[in-house]
């Protein structure tokens, strides 16, 4: 990823001008029950209502857009676990264009099956970014079309910032803010969203062992991981992005990391208190709540990623 001028506030109001109509505003919500268990006010982004059922509808939508429309119709390529694959076979699907998606070959069935619905095509690559992303590269040259990365690309960050953008809309007055962290795009749009509206406090939450972000802001540098076993499937990078650390070091306040049992018991919680249902990287980033993490805050924002989640695997946690 090629260095790029200083991203503001300014690119993600541009973004949410141009993704008007082809994306949901979906609900910030609040839950005094859920409250309880937190020990502070909590305002709930729900990115599962968005279209496919993730915030990676509004990145993948507006860098689908912004393209040369003849580029555009040479068809579109990305590599991703899941939930970003959706989000590009959605925005051909809507522009009338080709989708090919490099998938890793452990991909959740409930994405796998959404990319299809979608009608893109998909090659199984592997099981890290970087096969998928090698794989995405030999389809470009292949067919020469063009690669939409899952997160370290400046349209991308500026539409994943919506969400934060209309986060803060609804609840202005938020002490801190917590974000699910794969690759970065959401976090790098929430940051440049919070530095423009005065909110100090951003954190990153990951699974253990699938620190990458983490890992990087406390070494100052990008650092690459081996990601381990987790139920955080879209949490597991193997490197962020550059852009999005470069963003990120500036901003970002802290770091969590939570276990499965965590993420289990936040993706309980959820179901509990509010009746909502996400998948457990979406349930990441309010673990930390859950353990009495940020109790000097008065009120907190939670970033919901998505609710792409097996049914089969939300029995056996609530089980």
């Amino acid at each position: 990823m090629a260095t790029h001028p200083q991203m503001t506030l300014e690119h993600v109001t541009a973004a949410a001008e141009r993704l008007f109509g082809r994306v949901v505003r979906t609900p910030s919500l609040h839950s005094e029950r859920l409250d309880g268990l937190a020990g502070t006010e909590v305002w709930l982004k729900c990115e599962n209502f968005q279209r496919i059922g993730a915030f990676k509808a509004r990145g993948a939508m507006h860098c689908v857009g912004r393209l040369d429309p003849a580029e555009r119709a040479r068809g579109i390529i990305t590599y991703s676990s899941g939930n970003h694959a959706q989000a590009v076979a959605l925005a051909a699907q809507d522009h009338g264009v080709r989708a090919h998606i490099a998938m890793p070959e452990d991909a959740p069935a409930v994405k796998v099956a959404g990319v299809k619905a979608l009608g893109a095509e998909i090659t199984f690559a592997g099981f890290t970014s970087e096969d998928r992303r090698q794989a995405a590269l030999r389809i470009a040259e292949d067919t020469g079309g063009v690669i939409i990365p899952p997160f370290d690309h400046p349209d991308i960050i500026a539409g994943q910032g919506t969400a934060t953008l209309e986060l803060l809309d609804d609840a202005p007055e938020l002490d801190a803010l917590l974000v699910p962290v794969g690759g970065g795009g959401l976090l790098a749009g929430a940051c440049l969203v919070a530095s423009g509206r005065d909110l100090s406090r951003v954190y990153t939450v990951e699974p253990v062992g699938c620190d990458a972000m983490a890992q990087s802001l406390e070494a100052g540098t990008r650092v690459a991981v081996q990601p381990g076993p987790t139920l955080g499937d879209g949490l597991k990078p193997v490197m962020v992005g550059e852009l999005n650390f470069a963003i990120a070091k500036q901003h970002v306040a802290g770091s969590f990391r939570v276990d499965d049992a965590e993420m289990s018991a936040a993706l309980r919680a959820l179901l509990a208190t509010t009746k909502i249902l996400v998948e457990p990287s979406a349930a990441a980033a309010l673990a930390p709540l859950l353990r009495g993490e940020l109790s000097d805050c008065r009120r907190v924002g939670v970033l919901l990623s998505g609710g792409n989640v097996d049914l089969d695997l939300v029995a056996r946690l609530l089980a």
